[in-house]
């Protein structure tokens, strides 16, 4: 019951701090920072994809060295092999397993264990969440729904904040004129897209 209750406080926490944020570099370090704390991990870092370059682009992390973080190229194609299907991957040891592209900078990072699970947004895939751990770490079922969710969240979140970005754009480039009405219908349109297709990709019903 703890560890549901520790599971609960980080989605109410989360949802309450991340629903002020206009700006997507915000949701990304609060949910950083969030996970590493609930989960009282190494760190956690939160990457999104580039789509010219085809990488993951760090765009948020807490607890995690620079050295670490700039590392090397983290390859798009590696985190779709890590979320085939959007089912997330938990990583036992670093060290051995051949999914980890950088396993001599995990260990100077003095990182045993790994829990990387797909941000999703409107079906695609857009970024990574990670978790490290300094401890070998069997992650549990609740473990992994929990980043699930909270991935989600912050996908969604995200989202939100590029549309109120393109949203305020909009009002700009045509000089004040009343778009309210407009604005409002394009974003609550494309909100219920990204519940839904987060969802599906959940498998949740």
């Amino acid at each position: 019951m703890e560890g549901q209750t520790i599971y609960y406080n980080t989605i109410v926490k989360l949802t309450s701090d991340i629903s002020r944020c206009k700006s997507p570099t915000k949701v990304a370090q609060i949910t950083a920072k969030s996970v590493k704390e609930a989960f009282s991990a190494k760190g956690c870092a939160i990457y999104l994809v580039d789509k010219k370059t085809r990488e993951l682009g760090l765009v948020a992390s807490s607890g995690l060295s620079s050295d670490f973080l700039n590392k090397g190229p983290v390859h798009f194609m590696q985190a779709i092999k890590e979320a085939k299907d959007a089912v997330p991957i938990a990583i036992y040891d670093v060290m051995v397993d051949p999914r980890i592209e950088y396993p001599e900078q995990a260990k100077k990072e003095g990182i045993a264990s790994l829990l990387g699970v797909p941000i999703i947004s409107l079906d695609e895939i857009i970024g990574a969440l990670r978790i490290y751990t300094e401890e070998k770490w069997k992650f549990s079922v609740n473990d992994i729904a929990i980043v699930q969710a909270v991935a989600l969240i912050s996908g969604m979140a995200m989202e939100m904040c590029w549309m109120h970005e393109k949203h305020q754009d909009f009002k700009e480039n045509i000089h004040g004129k009343d778009t309210f009405g407009f604005g409002h219908a394009e974003t609550m349109s494309d909100l219920l897209k990204c519940i839904r297709g987060g969802m599906q990709a959940q498998n949740c019903k």
